[in-house]
């Protein structure tokens, strides 16, 4: 009745709801039907079951999240347990909010509520999270795993339908009378508890630990790629690491991925075993050590150029070796040559870059081709790495931008952001530091400790004196925190330049000037509106994020911008004139 329509959803798009309360009609089964159960109708619609020692209800999924949810006017037309086939998506910090909204629905109007949620990816961005629970008077009894490789999981207990009505009784006897419409209660001719069961023990309340945002990283990202992975038919993933905390933090999920897998196959799950078996092509194998199990389905590569660093060479290597990825190092300075060298013959014109007298034009596209050779390369050896190692199958080649990246359009369009898929695409900068932080002492990978030190660049204009000169903030004219908060601003609360302007004047007054934040706002939307082309063509990411700039489903927005934003931009600067003379007064 009420419909998921926002986000990542459009159920209105195949689904009408159904728009009359407490209507109940007959629906004449199909013939097939009508052979086995020998009836001929079914009751259809808004209604509820009473068999012969409770009353059953149920709600769909987004109706949880409503403000006026079913389970209300159930409650009080007294149904005592609640169902709710969920297909609830993971998004970071989300399952405190759906864990809340079934304590509070049982403990508004006392009952039982059972959930049941969806599990894998959904063939697409999203992966749902599990999270069974079976809920009474406002405290929750049984859970099952958030993050896990079994494709189903049953969660059961045992309760006292006495514990409802005493909770009713005593808490909520006036409300229960105020339903003006009572729903049409279809009695079925059976019982859930049986004459003999007084002495079974009842389910105690439980204490619900939550990950922390650096945990939900390494799993729900894992299980997608590897829901991914077994049903693509493909032998693995091929990832091109630089040595900086993006590409890392894909690696480190990989490698996550490898770890449950190994843990799987250890409490005894043979579909996962079996699909193991498939994915390296090797009926005989038996997972046991993660690292070596990374070696057979990760493969990785650190594409260096005359611009790289001896600094991010070595982390990636040593990052490699510690996780037990497959890794090649080599260089694409002869094919950036090559491809330089048809330019220059065609044009008579050689570039060169700003640090040696060239134009911007010049330098962005001497980046831009490093790194479309990187992405072409990345695809040649995803194809042909297993063919020259004798054995079958290809690889999926795995994106590194964040959501952050994404935002600004700083990456370039066609490079190795273009991948099959991108498990971090939706994650922060700044969540992704936190991220490795928890993996060096996680999976100890010291690596990471060096990766983490390092300033976060591209590496695609020439070193000063063997030392990187070139930096993402610094090109970016905000930090990653920064652009966060900016993020959240734009999407969540739907912020123009100068509404977002008028709100971080008062967040950020005790770092930034006016002038300042107006400076980063009007920088901002700038980038925004000149690289949201990007959009339309990024590599399909993981969704984890409330600000996620995704165009397929999530984000739904024009890429054409007036990129001058000159009625926005011009209100900004009328009113930092305000501030200015008020200031001065």
């Amino acid at each position: 009745m009420l419909m998921a329509n926002s986000g990542v959803y459009r159920e209105m798009r195949w689904f009408s709801p159904w728009n009359r309360p407490r209507h109940v009609e007959d629906y004449f089964l199909p013939r097939m039907i009508q052979e086995v159960t020998g009836q001929d109708t079914v009751p259809f619609g808004d209604c509820v079951l009473s068999t012969k020692d409770t009353c059953i209800g149920t709600e769909m999924c987004a109706e949880l999240w409503n403000p006026d949810s079913p389970h209300i006017h159930m409650g009080r037309d007294g149904v005592e347990i609640f169902t709710n086939s969920s297909a609830s998506h993971h998004e970071l910090r989300k399952a405190d909010q759906r864990v809340h909204l079934i304590r509070s629905a049982t403990a508004k109007t006392g009952g039982i509520y059972l959930y049941a949620n969806q599990r894998g990816c959904d063939g697409d961005r999203v992966y749902y999270d599990g999270c069974a629970m079976v809920a009474v008077n406002g405290d929750v009894v049984a859970r099952g795993d958030q993050f896990s490789l079994d494709d189903v999981e049953v969660v059961t207990a045992t309760l006292d339908l006495e514990d409802v009505r005493s909770y009713r009784g005593e808490h909520l006897q006036p409300a229960m009378k105020s339903e003006t419409q009572a729903f049409l209660r279809v009695k079925v001719d059976f019982s859930l508890s049986t004459s003999d069961d007084v002495f079974l023990p009842t389910q105690q309340p439980l204490q619900w630990r939550f990950h922390t945002p650096e945990e939900e990283i390494s799993l729900g990202p894992a299980c997608w790629l590897w829901d991914y992975l077994r049903r693509s038919g493909q032998a693995g993933f091929l990832l091109p690491l630089s040595g900086g905390v993006d590409s890392s933090s894909t690696a480190c999920i990989v490698h996550s991925m490898c770890t449950l897998l190994c843990a799987a196959v250890a409490d005894g799950n043979l579909q996962v075993l079996e699909d193991v078996r498939r994915v390296v092509g090797d009926t005989s194998y038996d997972p046991q050590d993660p690292k070596e199990l990374c070696g057979r389905v990760f493969t990785t590569c650190y594409m260096s150029s005359e611009n790289s660093s001896e600094d991010t060479r070595s982390r990636a290597r040593e990052l490699a070796a510690q996780i037990g990825s497959t890794h090649l190092n080599f260089s694409i300075d002869a094919a950036v040559k090559g491809i330089l060298g048809i330019f220059s013959a065609v044009t008579g014109h050689w570039p060169c870059f700003r640090a040696r007298g060239g134009s911007h034009r010049e330098n962005l596209a001497l980046q831009n081709v490093q790194a479309r050779v990187r992405m072409v390369l990345a695809y040649l050896f995803a194809q042909l790495s297993l063919w020259a190692r004798g054995r079958p199958g290809g690889l999926l080649v795995l994106g590194s931008a964040n959501v952050d990246e994404s935002l600004t359009g700083y990456f370039t369009k066609y490079d190795c952001s273009s991948a099959d898929i991108n498990p971090i695409g939706g994650i922060s900068k700044t969540d992704l530091r936190g991220f490795l932080r928890y993996c060096a002492d996680r999976f100890q990978l010291s690596a990471l400790d060096g990766i983490l030190k390092a300033p976060p660049t591209a590496e695609l204009e020439p070193l000063t004196d063997g030392q990187v000169s070139q930096t993402d903030e610094a090109d970016m004219g905000m930090t990653y925190s920064e652009l966060s908060v900016i993020g959240r601003l734009r999407k969540i609360s739907k912020c123009g330049p100068f509404s977002m302007f008028c709100k971080l004047i008062q967040a950020w007054k005790d770092v930034l000037s006016p002038a300042e934040v107006a400076q980063k706002v009007k920088r901002f939307f700038r980038m925004y509106s000149v690289n949201r082309h990007k959009m339309t063509t990024v590599t399909p990411s993981y969704h984890a994020e409330s600000y996620s700039p995704d165009d397929n489903r999530f984000d739904l927005r024009p890429f054409l911008y007036d990129t001058r934003w000159r009625w926005q931009f011009k209100t900004i600067d009328e009113q930092l004139s305000q501030l200015e003379t008020k200031a001065e007064q």
